[in-house]
């Protein structure tokens, strides 16, 4: 069983920045694809980021590129979202997904409880 936990979110102005973290239980880390997605009121949820098992490739959504940066430490079973030049779109509950042996693009085997990011204007 895999247990996803994220942390991080918070309120802040738009223009700020957010670093959101998920911490991965399990010994089967390694096999697993990450990513995030997002959900904000009254929408359904989105595809926001994705890295593959080692880091070696990730994916954008187009509202995110060059303003978002997706990591992972394997070392410490723990997956990165860095959000600059946050906007009031980006507004929502954020989720960590994860996949086995593939990135979690389309959607995930095991998603975290969410934490939420709240971007004024």
């Amino acid at each position: 069983q895999v247990e996803l936990v994220e942390s991080g979110g918070g309120l802040v102005q738009a223009g700020g920045s957010l670093r959101l973290s998920c911490a991965t239980s399990g010994r089967n880390y390694i096999t697993l694809g990450m990513g995030w997605f997002r959900q904000a009121p009254g929408k359904e949820r989105e595809f926001v980021a994705a890295i593959t098992l080692n880091g070696d490739y990730t994916w954008y959504a187009d509202s995110v590129k060059g303003r978002f940066t997706i990591s992972r430490d394997n070392a410490k079973y723990t997956m990165y979202l860095q959000m600059n030049s946050l906007e009031p779109e980006d507004t929502g509950v954020y989720y960590c997904a994860a996949r086995r042996l593939a990135p979690p693009r389309g959607g995930a085997d095991y998603w975290g409880q969410g934490t939420q990011v709240t971007v004024s204007s």
